[in-house]
């Protein structure tokens, strides 16, 4: 999954309205900006194996410490804990913990059975394996992405043409991405080190939020408007 979690990020800011879309992203996608890092330093592995599956030539042969259910969870928690402790803010530190989790699950439905439960050799490995079956990751990444975009955008109003046109180009230029990226990668070391680019998002989106501003919405209660 790549846009699935973005989109995920995307709606989020409903649940947490002041917690900044930057630290929504970075939280949805946390697995996968951890796992080059630990690629990178020998901790996890990763072969390249075109054709091992339709639309992803990645053998995921070593990456408990990054995308086990276990880890996943222990992330959440310090993630979600340390922005606690920072903003007191405890709807965001929710969402923020819940979207590093989120991440395994989603990826369950694409990946082949690679995802560890647990660190270690015993552990299960589970996955669906839908990247055999083209049409479907498609449209499951496109569904998620479109509905967090359309719940964020109804969330938020642009302040200024950064908040508007920032935007667009943020989700328009994730959208390329992940279309332009069916090749197989020349290295392993060329796919960690692209992999990084991750972190870049993290600014834009928080730079894109601080130029829009969220939308309270009143809801009708037995004929008195009670603000949401």
């Amino acid at each position: 999954m790549f846009l699935a979690h973005y989109g995920v990020a995307f709606a989020a800011k409903r649940a947490a309205p002041r917690t900044s879309l930057g630290a929504l992203a970075f939280a949805a996608q946390f697995l996968d900006e951890l796992w080059p890092i630990l690629l990178l330093l020998g901790v996890e592995q990763v072969r390249i194996v075109p054709g091992i599956m339709a639309m992803n030539p990645l053998d995921f042969t070593y990456y408990p410490w990054s995308h086990s259910l276990v880890m996943a969870i222990i992330w959440g928690i310090l993630i979600g804990g340390l922005y606690f402790l920072l903003r007191r803010y405890g709807s965001g530190a929710w969402t923020l913990g819940l979207l590093v989790v989120s991440h395994w699950f989603l990826d369950v439905p694409v990946h082949g059975r690679d995802l560890p439960i647990w660190p270690g050799a015993s552990s299960p490995k589970v996955g669906w394996g839908l990247w055999n079956y083209a049409p479907f990751p498609y449209i499951i990444e496109f569904t998620i992405y479109a509905v967090g975009i359309s719940v964020y955008a109804r969330a938020t109003r642009a302040r200024d043409r950064i908040g508007s046109w920032g935007l667009w180009a943020f989700v328009l230029t994730l959208a390329i991405i992940y279309l332009a990226s069916s090749g197989p990668p020349p290295s392993e070391r060329v796919l960690a080190w692209s992999a990084m680019l991750l972190w870049l998002f993290v600014p834009w989106a928080w730079w894109v939020d601080k130029h829009r501003d969220y939308v309270r919405r009143f809801r009708n209660i037995d004929g008195i408007g009670k603000l949401e």
